[in-house]
């Protein structure tokens, strides 16, 4: 069983290598078939969030899956080295119990990777490529992550992404309450900064989307109107607050488009965050006056708050995660020697048919049970003892020593007595 993990992060890559190697979720099915079928790896499985792009496999070479990497977003391996972490056996076990538990997160111990981690694991499990190793590591590493919130304090004083994105309309605005707000996209991520939003009371609240039933969906849950993206262009001007995060392979929101819906405010100042990878908004647009643009790397420093009393709690964290990791260890240890042992019963097997065999055909003759039995038994100890007896007379010098003490051990014996 060989298994690694190896990606990128907000830790070793900036948002724009990030947003490069980032995996559509609608693609993801094809990405991994792709993956395995191309025999890059036995078993996969993708976790690709704003803040990552992972890849956990069971497969013989590492650097054919991560040759993959690079090949499906077209890219050249060289562009992509710099920042990439390979992780083989016990540190690919680790940092998947530190990412689950919230440890290797830009907000330490926030809940929201877990509940990424365990999405990445059904779109492996529907894609067919979740094996029966991943399969125990992932089962592993949610039990572990539930020790550490509920056992430690990793969660105590959390600032999350939307809260920040919060505190920061309203170092802009007096009051959000008197602020019309557009939300572009309806997933989890945007939900979130909803509820936060929503609970302001902002004047009129507006959520776009690809599919006007699922903006009805969330625009009903927050008080708020749907619209299409198609609608964007005019509706952008109305708005004075803006949080995109869609699963879009290009910018939403070009810089013609906000350069017109600022023409059309007055110059009134227009605050977004754009939380998605790919960013949905192009990266020109902060050039623009009058334009607050934050990606998630520009909330870093606002969700700092309260970290202390979460960083005390990392020590009872890790304890926990070593030990996990070392019980997963020795589960991989112990189905390593599965095929010996399955072939030395084989084998033992074969042995005992064969003797079995001997002793019922001198029955059909007429030999007497007593010489048979004894016959079957002197057959079986010699066939048995031939094998470690042979090796024993032919291993030489130190490897002698060493092998006389695996004999005494397998075999309890005690020759001194």
């Amino acid at each position: 069983m060989q298994l690694f993990a190896f990606g990128i992060n907000h830790q070793t890559a900036p948002l724009a290598v990030r947003e490069q190697v980032a995996f559509n979720a609608d693609g993801m099915e094809g990405a991994l078939h792709d993956l395995v079928q191309n025999g890059a790896a036995k078993e996969a499985a993708i976790l690709s969030t704003c803040n990552r792009t992972e890849l956990y496999c069971n497969a013989a070479q590492p650097d054919h899956a991560i040759d993959w990497l690079a090949q499906y977003h077209h890219l050249p391996r060289k562009d992509i080295d710099p920042y990439l972490y390979t992780l083989p056996r016990e540190q690919a076990v680790k940092h998947s119990f530190r990412v689950a538990s919230g440890l290797d997160s830009m907000v330490l111990g926030e809940p929201q990777i877990l509940g990424q981690m365990k999405q990445a694991v059904r779109q492996a499990e529907e894609a067919g490529t979740l094996g029966f190793l991943l399969h125990k590591l992932f089962q592993r590493t949610f039990s572990v992550a539930k020790d550490v919130r509920t056992q430690t304090e990793i969660g105590a004083n959390l600032v999350s992404m939307a809260a920040a994105a919060v505190r920061l309309a309203e170092r802009i605005f007096p009051s959000i309450a008197e602020q019309n707000i557009l939300f572009i996209g309806a997933g989890e991520m945007i939900e979130l900064n909803a509820v936060h939003f929503a609970a302001r009371t902002p004047k009129r609240i507006t959520v776009a989307n690809r599919t006007l039933e699922r903006a009805h969906g969330l625009a009903r849950r927050i008080n708020g109107h749907a619209i299409t993206l198609n609608e964007l262009p005019e509706q952008l001007a109305h708005h004075d607050i803006i949080i995109s995060c869609t699963a879009s392979p290009l910018p939403i929101l070009g810089k013609g488009m906000v350069e017109r819906a600022l023409k059309t405010r007055k110059h009134r100042p227009l605050f977004i965050v754009d939380l998605a990878v790919p960013r949905d908004v192009e990266a020109e647009v902060a050039e623009l006056d009058d334009v607050f643009l934050y990606s998630v790397d520009d909330l870093a420093e606002v969700v700092k708050e309260g970290l202390g009393a979460r960083q005390n709690a990392v020590k009872e964290a890790e304890v926990i995660i070593d030990s996990g990791v070392n019980d997963f260890i020795h589960w991989m240890e112990s189905r390593e020697v599965v095929p010996t042992i399955r072939a030395l019963r084989d084998h033992a097997e074969r042995n005992r048919r064969h003797e079995m065999e001997k002793a019922l055909r001198l029955l059909v003759k007429g030999e007497s049970p007593e010489k048979v039995l004894e016959a079957m038994s002197n057959g079986l100890t010699n066939k048995f003892l031939h094998a470690p007896t042979h090796a024993l007379n032919q291993v030489h010098g130190d490897d002698r020593e060493a092998f006389l003490d695996i004999i005494h051990r397998l075999y309890h014996l005690h020759p001194d007595e």
